[in-house]
């Protein structure tokens, strides 16, 4: 279900906003909707990096764990 919102945006960024979304041939709000999905997806995926990164501090790499499965590994014939 769409909802309709009202924001205020600067005239210059308004202007962009509309040749932007001629170029890509959509709406304004076509547009505007895309942007935002894109702009949650980065905060979503920073969100996710930071969590890793938090992860990773809490428990460093320790390289003995990769070089004891080096020793072991098969790459067949290539």
């Amino acid at each position: 279900m769409l909802k309709v919102v009202q924001i205020t945006l600067p005239e210059a960024l308004l202007a962009r906003i509309d040749r932007a979304a001629a170029n890509l041939k959509t709406s304004r709000s076509g547009f505007a909707r895309q942007a935002f999905e894109d702009a949650l997806f980065q905060l979503d995926l920073a969100e996710m990096e930071r969590r890793d990164a938090e992860a990773y501090a809490q428990h460093p790499h320790d390289p003995e764990e990769v070089t004891a499965w080096q020793n072991i590994q098969d790459w067949g014939d290539a």
